[in-house]
């Protein structure tokens, strides 16, 4: 059997809180993966394995996942998987940490006693919905404002939550593991990717011009930086677009909804503005 790598949305009770959950299975032969920075962190739970959390990452993690192995995986937003270990996410930046504390048992045996991968999907969602695992209020606020749609400057932001920029930063280290500008340059990318995967514009100008890169050179700039290649050497033959087989809509849903709902107002304004100017006509 091949690798297969199937995406699905979280529960409705984990909204706002983890961005995709996955089931992974690898082949007759050992499988290379890259885990690439997402600005949150990951659980990974294969089945018959101790359950390990990945990140946050600030490169790609390399790691190689041995054949015939099923991985259950849960991927966070930005500061809301840390709880589960009861630690500071900086101490866990560009780590993989086994996870043997009391949510590790839980959640290493909700996935030994599951008949099938999807019922151990299912109960590890189950699980963490009991946890409340609820986010700080303001670094919410802080990740949404971040978000590559909405161009924000890190002094604007500080201002807005009402913290001067060193408290901004310490309590964005303390719940997402890097600062507020590493972070905002991570969901960047993420825009990119979740852009590339949507089929979005023409080509790689388009794709650095959407998210915010000053051109396609500085997003390679950032791709290597973040990822160890190329867009071409990350994505395949086509670098503005997603060609690696596998389907990614689940996880990059809360990045093409916020653009359009960008889309949606800046056309709300062109409407009200041509409906203000053609009254002026008259």
């Amino acid at each position: 059997m091949d690798q297969t790598y199937d995406e699905s949305h979280p529960l409705r009770l984990l909204s706002g809180l983890v961005r995709t959950v996955w089931i992974q299975r690898t082949g007759t032969q050992p499988y290379p993966q890259r885990d690439l920075p997402t600005g949150g962190v990951e659980l990974q739970c294969p089945v018959g394995g101790v359950p390990r959390l990945i990140g946050p990452l600030t490169r790609a993690h390399l790691q190689v996942i041995p054949p015939r192995t099923t991985i259950v995986g849960v991927r966070f937003m930005p500061g809301a998987g840390t709880p589960l270990l009861g630690v500071p996410a900086d101490e866990l930046v560009d780590c993989a940490v086994d996870l043997w504390g009391p949510a590790g048992v839980a959640i290493g045996s909700i996935v030994a006693d599951a008949v099938t991968p999807q019922e151990a999907l299912l109960g590890v969602q189950r699980y963490l919905a009991r946890q409340q695992l609820r986010p700080d209020p303001v670094v919410a606020e802080m990740v949404r404002r971040l978000m590559p749609w909405d161009r924000t400057g890190i002094a604007t932001l500080a201002d807005d939550l009402a913290l001067s920029e060193s408290q901004l930063r310490r309590r964005c280290l303390t719940a997402v593991g890097v600062s507020p500008k590493a972070l905002q340059r991570t969901l960047r990318f993420q825009g990119y990717l979740a852009l590339a995967q949507a089929g979005f514009g023409g080509g790689l100008a388009d794709l650095a011009a959407e998210t915010g890169y000053a051109d396609h050179a500085h997003l390679t700039r950032e791709c290597v930086r973040l990822t160890g290649v190329t867009p071409r050497e990350l994505l395949g033959d086509k670098a503005d677009r997603c060609d690696c087989g596998h389907d990614h809509s689940a996880s990059y849903a809360p990045f093409l909804a916020g653009w359009y709902d960008r889309f949606v107002q800046a056309r709300s304004w062109e409407a009200a503005l041509a409906s203000t100017h053609g009254a002026d006509r008259t």
